[in-house]
């Protein structure tokens, strides 16, 4: 037998081979998606984490020739759904759309979270922020931020506050606006802004930390007065509207960042994809000023900024627990 005869063919069989079972394990990331996606919340249907998913889902499967199905698990300051998201396959058929600073304070606030959004996702995209207002219902007195002070002072602790849920930004927000003002009163969390506004309306609750989106159409409707934006600056929908700085309380401003990652274990060529359909859609000038309308403020970071802005959040946001003393009741 001829050896190099023998050893060429040997070669040129397995690297036949190798091509083949490359393409074989290819095939499943270049063909993705083959089938719908689910985009797990962490809050209720009628929030700004729901209305920003539902806007981004809506582009992005039409980009990817497959739908985004939104699935909101709602409770726990965004656990559960953090939890959920963190166990599912790493198939690129599950991803997790954060309210990322909400559930930075909960990594912070809760023993034994289920999750952690560092370790346990892969970083896919920033999709922007959402500001944050004190708004109260309109048999309050108050029309700004010294006269709601002083409202809150004269009822010596007797009256309720509402959040978004127990761990929330809105959670952390009212305790170090409680604690800056030298006042106490009774916190009751809700699942979210869409459980919350109706208690507020109804006048069970005096107050609340809520998102610029959520509120927006009950403040336009009269059945909510907007107090002060907890954020650098004014949001362009309520231009008259000043921030808590602007209004006496300074060093009191928030990014309240929202982001899409993939469980762990998810391909680089899936994340890639839809990294680059994320941001396609992000700098859309139209999509931004449909947003805008809603007090949604799209904003792109790619993968490795996000994991960045990841972990400063964490660092932050844990430090501001600690130094605010918030409990989880």
């Amino acid at each position: 037998m001829n050896t190099s005869k023998y050893l060429s063919r040997l070669f040129l069989g397995l690297s036949t081979l190798v091509i083949l079972c490359g393409s074989a394990l290819a095939a499943p990331d270049s063909d993705w998606p083959k089938k719908p996606i689910v985009a797990i919340l962490s809050f209720p249907a009628g929030g700004s984490t729901d209305a920003f998913a539902r806007a981004v889902a809506v582009p992005l499967g039409e980009s990817l020739g497959q739908s985004v199905v939104i699935e909101n698990k709602p409770g726990a300051g965004g656990m559960i759904g953090l939890g959920a998201a963190a166990k599912a396959a790493p198939d690129g058929y599950t991803i997790h759309i954060s309210a990322m600073t909400n559930q930075s304070i909960s990594q912070a606030l809760f023993k034994n979270p289920p999750a952690d959004l560092t370790k346990d996702f892969v970083p896919v995209a920033l999709i922007g922020t959402v500001p944050h207002l004190i708004v109260v219902n309109p048999t309050v007195p108050a029309k700004n931020l010294p006269e709601l002070i002083a409202f809150i002072k004269s009822k010596k602790g007797n009256f309720n506050y509402a959040s978004q849920g127990n761990g929330s930004l809105s959670h952390l927000e009212a305790t170090m606006f409680m604690q800056r003002i030298g006042a106490t009163g009774t916190h009751i969390p809700y699942k979210g802004s869409s459980f919350a506004l109706p208690d507020l309306i109804a006048g069970n609750t005096l107050m609340m930390f809520d998102s610029v989106t959520a509120s927006l159409p009950h403040i336009q409707s009269g059945k909510l007065r907007p107090i002060a934006i907890a954020a650098a600056e004014r949001s362009p929908l309520m231009p008259t509207v000043p921030t808590l700085g602007q209004d006496g309380m300074k060093q009191f401003d928030v990014e309240n960042f929202y982001a899409i990652y993939a469980p762990k274990g998810t391909s680089p060529v899936i994340v890639a994809k839809l990294e680059k359909e994320i941001r396609k859609i992000l700098t859309n000038p139209d999509f931004k000023a449909r947003l805008a309308n809603q007090g949604i403020h799209p904003q792109f970071a790619n993968s490795e900024q996000l994991q960045a802005i990841t972990q400063s959040e964490q660092d932050k946001w844990a430090k501001a627990v600690k130094s605010a003393d918030v409990k989880i009741d």
